[in-house]
């Protein structure tokens, strides 16, 4: 009985003192940067690895595309912007999807095709992914996502990452590369240091 009455104190004591350090231990979770764009890795349309990490310090403005869709004609003002900008530190970086209404059933070799004989596009393009949410979702969208609360619902969905590799803003389909918010928002983001 005697004994009883001491290990429960001392039980008490030892539990409360191992719990306030393990508590405070334990819901600090390790330090981790939060991941940026340069964080991943992917493939171009000919199946070449390539890591984001060669953007890094510039601004990008990341699409999913689709060559039989209603907006694909907004690859001539994804190219336009390409073009000007490029020599200051942008790039646009093309991901063809076929989620959508089954808009790019093509293969890598006649998305590249389609892409050069039709609007002469230059900007990188990469293998054929899924942008939905769910399993199989890519894990670059999966983060873009995860960091806009925004996910694409159709092609042509757009997404601009600042020179530090975060995401700035996302864009619907409807709104096309020449308009005045999505200049706005880029020049913006290439004026920043």
């Amino acid at each position: 009985m005697e004994l009883q009455h001491l290990t429960l104190p001392l039980l008490f004591l030892l539990l409360a003192g191992c719990s306030g350090t393990a508590t405070s231990e334990s819901t600090t979770p390790p330090s981790k940067a939060s991941p940026v764009l340069g964080d991943f890795k992917v493939h171009t349309l000919e199946g070449e690895a390539v890591s984001l990490d060669k953007w890094r310090g510039q601004v990008v403005l990341v699409v999913n595309t689709a060559s039989q869709c209603g907006y694909t004609p907004q690859y001539q003002g994804l190219e336009a912007l390409h073009r000007e900008l490029q020599s200051r530190g942008f790039e646009v970086l093309g991901f063809p999807c076929n989620q959508f209404g089954g808009q790019e059933p093509g293969d890598a070799t006649e998305i590249r095709a389609f892409c050069t004989d039709h609007f002469q596009v230059s900007f990188p393009m990469f293998e054929k992914v899924n942008v939905k949410p769910g399993e199989g979702q890519a894990p670059l969208y999966e983060w873009l996502e995860a960091s806009t609360g925004q996910v694409p619902n159709w092609n042509f969905c757009k997404y601009l990452v600042g020179r530090d590799g975060k995401p700035i803003q996302f864009w619907n389909s409807k709104a096309k590369p020449d308009a005045p918010e999505v200049r706005a928002a880029i020049e913006g983001a290439l004026a920043a240091k």
